[in-house]
C-alpha cells in the first residue's frame, strides 16, 4: 500500500463530541483527510462519536483510536460497524489479540493501525507487527511523554526503513515538525492539539498540510514541546495561573503581594535566609545572583524591611530578574518607577540593621512553600510560583498546553457560546448518592 501525497490526520481527543465535530468540520476545510476520533472522546461519548464523524464527514476515512489491548476481535468489530475505517491497537498487547484484529478487520471492512506508544523496542516490534499483517505502523510518544521532552521523529525513520507497510507518526507534530517528519518518512501525519488548540482551526490545518506537501517548515510560536535549553522562553509565554493549573492547583506562594504591578519574572531562585530586619545577606546574595536570576528570601516574616531602592539598583546592574520577600520592603516608590519586579509581605519605611546573620543558597521556606536553590520562579500581578527544578521541562510543557487550549476556548466563547456551554459543565457535574 502506498500514497501519493502524505495523509494529514487530525486526532479530535476532546471529550465532548460538539467541540469535535466543530473543530473537525474547520479542519476539513483547511485539507485534513482522516478525522481521528480519540481514545478520551470514546470513552466519554462512546462509539456514537464515530457515528456521528461517519456520518456528518462521510467523504474523509474515520480512524477510532481504541487503544485496544485485549478481545481484539470484538473491539475491531463494533468499532468498525460503527463506522471507522481504521481502528488503533497497541503494540504493546499480545501477538494473539493483534492477530484477532486484523481477522476482525477483514471481516467488517476495516483496517488496523498499531501504536507503538510505550513499546520498548520499536524497530523490532515493527517487524512484527508487519508479520502479523497490519495495516499501518504509528510511531507515537504520548502527551506525558511529550512533557518531558521526548521526539517521535528521533525514531521514526529507523521504524520506516525496517517496514513495507505506511508508517504513521503522532506526538507534539506541528508546522514546523510535520515537514521533518514526512522528510522523515511519515505516510501519516496524525496532528492533535497544533489544530485542535488552534483560535482557528482551518488556517492550523491549511499550515500544516502545506509544511507537509512542500517539505517546508512553517514556524509555529505555539505547540511546541521545550526542552532545557528553552525553559525560560516557555514560562515567559505563560502566566501563572497555567502553571498553578498544570501543578494541579499547587505550587503558589501565600501571603506575598507584587510591589510593582504590570512586570513579569522568569528565573531560578538564589535562596536567602535572613533575620528579621537583618538585611545583609539578601544584599550579599545580590553579588552571587547571575543574570536571570530572581532572589528569594525568608525573612521570618519580620517587620522592618531588608531590601530597598539600592539594593535594586544593584540588582539592575548585575541583571538580576526580580525579588520575591517573605518580610518587609521599602523605597517602593522607586521600586515601581525602574518597574523592578518586587514581590513582598509588607511595605514598610523603616530599615534594619546589617547584622549579617543568616545563609544564602540553602533550603528556605518562603510565603508557605520550600524553595531549594536553581528551582524556578515565576511571578506576576497574579502571584508567585515555584516549580521544582527536576519538574521545570514537564512543567513548562503542561503550562502551555493549558495556555493553547484555553485559546480555543476563548476562540469559541467569541463566536458566540459562553463557557458553560463550551465545555458542557451540567453534563459532567458528579453525581450524587
Amino acid at each position: 500500500m502506498s500514497f501519493d501525497k502524505p495523509i494529514l490526520q487530525v486526532a479530535l481527543d476532546f471529550v465532548n463530541l460538539h467541540r469535535a465535530l466543530s473543530v473537525a468540520e474547520e479542519a476539513v476545510v483547511g485539507g485534513a483527510d482522516w478525522l481521528e476520533v480519540g481514545t478520551p472522546l470514546i470513552k466519554s461519548e462512546g462509539l456514537d462519536a464515530v457515528r456521528e464523524l461517519r456520518k456528518k464527514f462521510p467523504d474523509n476515512k474515520i480512524v477510532a483510536d481504541m487503544k485496544i489491548m485485549d478481545v481484539g476481535s470484538i473491539e475491531v468489530q463494533i468499532a468498525a460497524e460503527a463506522g471507522a475505517e481504521v481502528v488503533m491497537m497497541l503494540g504493546v498487547t499480545d501477538d494473539s489479540t493483534i492477530q484477532e484484529g486484523v481477522e476482525a478487520g477483514k471481516r467488517y471492512g476495516a483496517q488496523v493501525m498499531v501504536d507503538l506508544i510505550n513499546v520498548e523496542d520499536m524497530i523490532t516490534r515493527s517487524v512484527e507487527l508487519e508479520r502479523l499483517g497490519v495495516h499501518y505502523i504509528c510511531v507515537h510518544v504520548g502527551i506525558d511523554q511529550q512533557m518531558r521532552g521526548m521526539d517521535p521523529i528521533d525514531v521514526l525513520t529507523k521504524v520506516a526503513e525496517v517496514v513495507n507497510v505506511p508508517v504513521a507518526v503522532a506526538g507534539g507534530i506541528n508546522s514546523e515538525s510535520a515537514a521533518k517528519a514526512v522528510n522523515a518518512g511519515a505516510n501519516i501525519v496524525i496532528v492533535g492539539g497544533a489544530i485542535t488548540k488552534a483560535e482557528n482551526a482551518e488556517e492550523a490545518a491549511r499550515a500544516v498540510k502545506k509544511a507537509m506537501y512542500t517539505g517546508t517548515p512553517i514556524a509555529s510560536n505555539l505547540y511546541k514541546r521545550y526542552d532545557e535549553e528553552d525553559i525560560y522562553e516557555a514560562y515567559k509565554k505563560v502566566s501563572t495561573p497555567n502553571i498553578s493549573d498544570a501543578l494541579h492547583r499547587k505550587g503558589e506562594m501565600r501571603g506575598i503581594r507584587p510591589v510593582t504591578g504590570g512586570v513579569k519574572a522568569v528565573g531560578k531562585a538564589v535562596t536567602v535566609r535572613a533575620y528579621p530586619g537583618d538585611w545583609a545577606k539578601p544584599v550579599e546574595a545580590i553579588d552571587l545572583a547571575g543574570p536571570g536570576d530572581i532572589i528569594v528570601i525568608e525573612a521570618a516574616g519580620g517587620d522592618k524591611a531588608v531590601w530597598g531602592e539600592l539594593a535594586t539598583c544593584s540588582c539592575i546592574q548585575r541583571k538580576v530578574e526580580g525579588v520575591v520577600i517573605d518580610g518587609a520592603i521599602r523605597d517602593v516608590d522607586v521600586i515601581k518607577a525602574l518597574k523592578f519586579p518586587a514581590f513582598a509581605k509588607y511595605v514598610t519605611p523603616t530599615a534594619g540593621d546589617p547584622k549579617g546573620l543568616g545563609e544564602i543558597n540553602v533550603e528556605i521556606v518562603c510565603g508557605g512553600l520550600t524553595v531549594r536553590p536553581r528551582d524556578w520562579i515565576i511571578a506576576d500581578d497574579n502571584g508567585i510560583i515555584v516549580v521544582p527544578k527536576e519538574m521545570a521541562v514537564e512543567i513548562a510543557n503542561r503550562s502551555l498546553d493549558v495556555l493553547e487550549r484555553e485559546n480555543r476556548i476563548r476562540g469559541e466563547i467569541k463566536q458566540g457560546s459562553t463557557l458553560s456551554k463550551v465545555l458542557r459543565l451540567k453534563k459532567w457535574e458528579k453525581i450524587f448518592g
